[in-house]
């Protein structure tokens, strides 16, 4: 999305913490496969059964982005569901999801902004509480009494109001729930937007579509930017597509906190999408099917796989990623 970059670009010619490597992204671009561009974050998991109605699996994408943030902690929230142990965003989905089998209706508006706290408790219950509870309950009580006063009630209205396009849905999503959308932060008295998870809402319904669960025609995926959080970076530093100035990898490294809205936490993010388009630009000369989106995604599942000589991702405690 151009505001997404144009006020990232702010961010990129002030940079004191963080800078991007170009040369770091040509020598990782020469090592992507075709291959990597079909992996998806958002997979057969990610839907619910087939008895669910189209508004109920548009619903989940909204509802589920939502509280898709920060599980990071010591020890790191960790849910059980039939057996199996998962945590992060894995963690998350299938919490949701299981809640949904078990009679919770999440996907109710009026569900949503009557949420008690209890029967959230109950919903994300693990071998700790998981961090920032409360604003999470907060966020799904603001979900639904906005779709109730402004899309009466129905998550399906908001993409057809969209007319299906990712970036009039992520407008559209950072202005009615500006809450629980609207992430940006302030630079050196300028506005940055970053909007990652108002961004997975319509990555989620692209991939929704693919399984033929969807049938308002969607357009403008290439449009989408890197969804930056904390995974990313921590695989962009990685590949040394990032460089810090040693004050912050001290920090990073010893996992000390980086508070949200600092110059440093910020400096991380932009530069996250900076780096991911610098590097879309080159793939796609190759790869005609590279966009932001896919881009990230080869990051992101890169960093599913674990190397004991991995360092730290940054901590920031934040509801936006």
């Amino acid at each position: 999305m151009k505001s997404i970059i144009d006020s990232v670009k702010l961010v990129i010619e002030k940079s004191k913490f963080v800078h991007v490597n170009e040369q770091a992204i040509l020598d990782f671009s020469k090592g992507v496969t075709g291959e990597e561009f079909e992996d998806s974050e958002f997979g057969p998991e990610t839907i619910l059964p087939n008895t669910a109605t189209e508004e109920q699996q548009i619903a989940l994408a909204f509802v589920y982005n939502s509280i898709n943030f920060c599980y990071w902690g010591e020890p790191k929230w960790t849910v059980e569901i039939n057996g199996n142990f998962y945590d992060g965003s894995s963690g998350m989905l299938r919490a949701v999801k299981n809640a949904i089998e078990n009679g919770f209706s999440l996907l109710d508006p009026k569900y949503l902004e009557n949420l008690s706290e209890n029967n959230l408790a109950k919903i994300l219950k693990g071998n700790v509480e998981i961090p920032l509870f409360q604003e999470r309950l907060n966020l799904l009580r603001e979900l639904g009494k906005n779709l109730l006063e402004k899309h009466n009630g129905a998550f399906k209205n908001v993409v057809e109001k969209a007319d299906g396009d990712a970036a009039k849905i992520v407008e559209l999503l950072t202005r009615d729930f500006p809450k629980v959308f609207n992430d940006v932060a302030n630079y050196q008295d300028q506005e940055v937007k970053f909007y990652k998870r108002a961004q997975l809402v319509p990555a989620h319904l692209f991939d929704l579509s693919k399984f033929g669960l969807i049938s308002i025609p969607l357009s403008g995926y290439n449009e989408l930017t890197a969804f930056a959080d904390y995974k990313v970076p921590q695989l962009l530093r990685k590949f040394e597509i990032l460089e810090y100035t040693n004050e912050l990898a001290n920090k990073i490294d010893n996992k000390v906190e980086i508070p949200s809205g600092s110059d440093e936490e910020i400096e991380i993010r932009a530069n996250t999408i900076w780096a991911i388009e610098l590097a879309t630009k080159i793939l796609r000369k190759k790869f005609p099917q590279a966009n932001a989106a896919k881009v990230d995604g080869i990051f992101w599942f890169k960093g599913q796989v674990k190397s004991p000589n991995d360092k730290p991702y940054h901590r920031t405690k934040t509801i936006w990623y």
